[in-house]
């Protein structure tokens, strides 16, 4: 391909093309039209492509004796954790909540909504990497904690949490735990069972699949108050005829990802470090935001001192690479990224951070042409920009 036409997607966080495999799957499973509630034979069918791929999506994820519901996405299935929570804390001596400074917003949300009714919520620092302050978390929880939310992995930097150890804690305490792995799953091992965790939640779209299908990981005995009201799909925890085909799509995505974690993330962190080393090289004062080594193996967060976040994006654009300035659910707000203020950085340099995020179809020249294609732009812009003046 001559360069001049190149383009090269790489804003794998916000979302992933549809994999070819899942595709002919959504394509069969779309003449499949019977409604999966429906007793007759074309719904049996239907129903029969449903449980096939919450199967797949239990065994990416490792529910083990857990219940898997299927939803329209991680908005949605955040929300729903968040509003069971809400109704056990009324009456409740157990009514306060715990979230990370860097949650997505569909949870920072949820738990500003819960503040505005008059429930406490705590919001824990991380340190200058994106980690959680684990001595912050043990003085937070008390004996009127009722839940905690923490992301396994950061959509804008890609800093991984120590898990395991937060979860252990928060269940010591007595208090439910929720993890937020949309971004984590399919890109690293992540066992929902061995967690520990009463919730967790995934996205298809993020790991190949189609958009507007997600699912709910409730581990056994946890409670769970239905979101959306009406029939008796999900066993009465998700009302709404079944999106057959997009499920079905989902757990073709399951079943791909599942087998591919590991080449996963030895082939896509060769690349990023391939592209970090590049940038750092060849663009004098830089600062790359997140953890150095528990970071997902696709994401690199890269700060650029004297130069405005979009327009690198535009400038980027017009070369035909196509990245982001980090959550593309924030992508329509002037605010400085919430996630690097949170770390530390001045709104300044944090309005100046571009988001590369790889997934499969990025290749070695691909990042080699980001590499020689950025530096003049950044150079450009810093020459231009009041910053410097």
């Amino acid at each position: 391909m001559n360069e001049k036409t190149r383009k090269v997607y790489i804003d794998y966080n916000a979302t992933t093309p549809l994999r070819s495999e899942v595709k002919a799957v959504m394509t069969d499973g779309m003449e499949i039209f019977g409604n999966a509630s429906s007793m007759h034979g074309t719904g049996r069918a239907a129903r029969a492509g449903v449980e096939q791929a919450r199967t797949a999506v239990a065994s990416l994820i490792g529910a083990g004796d857990g219940t898997v519901v299927f939803t329209s996405g991680g908005s949605e299935s955040n929300n729903t954790v968040f509003q069971t929570m809400r109704l056990l804390a009324k009456d409740n001596t157990r009514n306060e909540f715990i979230i990370s400074a860097i949650e997505h917003p569909c949870v920072l949300n949820s738990a500003l909504s819960l503040k505005n009714e008059g429930f406490k919520v705590t919001v824990l620092p991380v340190d200058e990497y994106g980690k959680l302050k684990i001595d912050e978390l043990k003085k937070a929880l008390n004996d009127k904690t009722l839940f905690v939310s923490v992301m396994a992995a950061n959509n804008e930097i890609g800093t991984v949490q120590d898990i395991k150890e937060i979860t252990a804690i928060v269940k010591k305490a007595g208090a439910f735990m929720h993890i937020d792995a949309v971004q984590a799953v399919g890109k690293i091992p992540l066992n929902a069972k061995e967690t520990g965790a009463d919730y967790l939640t995934v996205s298809a779209h993020k790991i190949y699949g189609p958009k507007g299908v997600g699912a709910l990981y409730i581990k056994k005995d946890a409670p769970l108050f239905p979101l959306i009201h009406g029939g008796h799909q999900e066993n009465g925890l998700r009302a709404g005829t079944y999106n057959s085909p997009a499920i079905m799509g989902f757990g073709k995505a399951a079943e791909i990802a599942a087998g591919e974690v590991e080449k996963y993330g030895r082939d896509i962190s060769f690349l990023r470090d391939r592209l970090r080393g590049g940038l750092l090289e060849k663009v004098p004062n830089i600062k790359i935001n997140g953890h150095p080594t528990d970071i997902l193996p696709n994401t690199l967060n890269v700060s650029f001192p004297g130069a405005e976040g979009e327009s690198i994006l535009l400038s980027m654009d017009m070369q035909s690479i196509e990245a982001s300035t980090g959550s593309a659910c924030a992508s329509g707000s002037l605010e400085p990224s919430h996630v690097l203020m949170a770390t530390g950085i001045e709104p300044e340099l944090a309005h100046g951070s571009i988001r590369f995020s790889l997934g499969w179809g990025i290749t070695r020249e691909d990042i080699d042409y980001i590499i020689e294609t950025v530096p003049p732009i950044i150079a450009r812009l810093r020459a231009m920009s009041t910053l410097n003046v």
